[in-house]
């Protein structure tokens, strides 16, 4: 059983009413409405990514002395209300970094627990748009479109997949599910449940979240997976959208070993089905645009988790490309609300 959305409108500066056609178990979105304060949502455009702001002097970052230390520690991103944090990793026996917005109901209401948006950037490491998307969250949960929550951004290095790469060298699975997150609900007042937990991303961050979502059922309660990538059977040059073959190639060879049989054993394709009865319980997203390279593969995602019955939201969005800011912009607030039970 699915929902399908097909939007036919976009919100411009979140004021546009979105309308759409519907599949025979959808609803139209909540139209988003004009409010007095704040005056406009701020627009999240990844078009032409902004340079990482420079850190404050109280905000040094670690000094990076070797290769390990270079990727797994980033440099401070400044935003209000978003820190910059560090946690000892067992795993790779030194520091990882990440940052995380906290509402300012976490503040003010010293005895309140909150929950836990885990948010997954794509290839590249993603530092550039957080500014925006922390500002995007922060106008929400003031306007009252989304329930106060915390917004984790781990650090998954440029090109991680959000996979324990075959070598051993990068246990980016092991390091985000297995130590940051008990260390988030360690470390801040979060309500540390399943239920309370989503986990989203875009791009390579949105095949992030479907496979660590699915694959980790007990923790995570919803997954969005946005203009997720990849979604193909195979991870060669030849099959994909050609202007990042060469990088299929590269990083078949750096996160899979140049395996085949590992990378499917990795893909959300593999993990629905050996997960398909917890995945049922679980809330899925899966958005992208009508002109995203990644949309055929992503129709044929969709119709995966329905031949295996496990429900999901499949939303097309009309004149979008593969770029997040436009999707996020077009797709709204309903999905976090509905998850967090708001």
């Amino acid at each position: 059983m699915k929902k399908i959305l097909v939007f036919t409108g976009l919100i411009v500066l979140g004021f546009a009413t979105i309308t759409c056609q519907r599949g025979p178990l959808a609803r139209a979105p909540e139209p988003t409405a004009t409010l007095a304060a704040p005056t406009t949502a701020p627009r999240v455009d990844a078009t032409a990514p902004a340079s990482t702001p420079v850190a404050s002097a109280t905000q040094t970052a670690p000094t990076a002395s070797s290769k390990s230390s270079s990727e797994w520690i980033t440099a401070p991103v400044l935003a209000p209300r978003l820190q910059f944090r560090t946690f000892a990793s067992a795993a790779i026996t030194s520091d990882v970094s990440y940052h995380i917005y906290t509402p300012e109901a976490y503040d003010t209401e010293t005895q309140r627990r909150f929950p836990t948006l885990y948010w997954l950037h794509g290839s590249g490491g993603g530092l550039a748009g957080l500014p925006t998307l922390v500002s995007l969250f922060d106008w929400a949960i003031r306007a009252g479109k989304l329930p106060p929550i915390l917004v984790v951004f781990p650090n998954g290095h440029t090109d991680s997949m959000w996979c324990d790469s075959k070598d051993g060298s990068v246990p980016m699975e092991t390091v985000v599910v297995k130590e940051l997150l008990p260390h988030i609900d360690a470390t801040f007042r979060t309500v540390a449940t399943r239920d309370a937990r989503l986990i989203e991303g875009f791009s390579m961050g949105g095949y992030g979240a479907g496979r660590l979502g699915l694959k980790y059922p007990e923790q995570f309660g919803a997954i969005s997976m946005l203009g997720a990538g990849p979604l193909q059977p195979e991870f060669t040059a030849e099959i994909g959208p050609a202007f990042n073959a060469q990088a299929r190639i590269r990083i078949m060879g750096i996160v899979y070993g140049n395996d085949q049989n590992y990378f499917r054993a990795a893909s959300p394709w593999v993990l629905a089905e050996q997960n398909r009865a917890n995945a049922i319980g679980t809330r899925i997203r899966l958005a992208v645009g009508d002109r995203d390279a990644m949309l055929a593969y992503n129709r044929e995602f969709d119709a995966r988790l329905t031949a295996l019955n496990i429900p999901h939201q499949f939303i097309i969005v009309p004149g979008i490309d593969h770029t997040p800011g436009k999707l996020l912009n077009a797709l709204g607030f309903d999905f976090y609300r509905e998850a967090f039970g708001r």
